[in-house]
């Protein structure tokens, strides 16, 4: 199993930016394909992003060309840098595996708020 503590949420006015962290510990970071997740008020939780050992990247239409996704392997972080943030990238975001593993359980989350 791979623990993940995330880190870096907060309130920002609508085009502002934030970087994320995500700590991760257990089996073998470096092995594993990692995303970030978001669950905005009342809907279901969604991948954003997603980074391969390699570094190759998918993100979701909604966030692309605004979010990077990047990884220190050496550090076991997960990072996501939010730049020109929108009111609807309110949410609370998580990091986990890629896909994801029934075996494997969400950290606390770190919320990010977008004003208007």
């Amino acid at each position: 199993q791979v623990q993940l503590v995330e880190s870096g949420g907060g309130l920002v006015q609508a085009g502002g930016s934030l970087r994320l962290s995500c700590a991760a510990s257990g089996s073998s970071f470096s092995l594993n394909v990692m995303g970030w997740y978001r669950q905005a008020p009342g809907k279901q939780r969604e991948l954003v992003a997603a980074i391969r050992t390699g570094g190759n990247t998918i993100y979701s239409d909604s966030v692309k060309g605004r979010f990077t996704i990047s990884r220190d392997n050496a550090k076991n972080t997960v990072y996501l840098q939010m730049n020109s943030l929108k009111p609807e990238d309110t949410g609370v975001y998580y990091c986990n595996l890629y896909p994801l593993r029934p075996s494997n359980g969400w950290g606390q989350g770190t919320q990010v708020t977008v004003s208007s």
